[in-house]
């Protein structure tokens, strides 16, 4: 279903790419390498299965929350929306 001036398809393109978006900006977060024993940020020790099960962690869980709620406060604007979108 065309609308205006915008292709077959442009909606679905669209939200792909929102959604590739969004998982490109997550593996990039994601830790690599050896992990800490102690967190960067309070040097608290980090648990062995925590350093097991996430390779590259360099933060305890509540320095990583923190951490976490901070990021989470960007918003998700998209910048790719047609000009057609954008006239209405």
């Amino acid at each position: 279903m065309a609308s205006g001036w915008a292709k077959e398809g442009a909606v679905q393109e669209q939200i792909d790419s929102t959604v590739e978006d969004a998982l490109k900006r997550a593996r990039d977060q994601l830790p690599v390498g050896v992990s800490l024993t102690h967190c960067e940020e309070c040097d608290a020790a980090i648990p062995e299965a925590r350093r097991e099960a996430l390779p590259g962690v360099r933060l305890c869980v509540a320095c990583q929350s923190e951490l976490d709620k901070q990021q989470s406060v960007s918003g998700g604007y998209n910048r790719r929306g047609s000009k057609d979108s954008q006239l209405r």
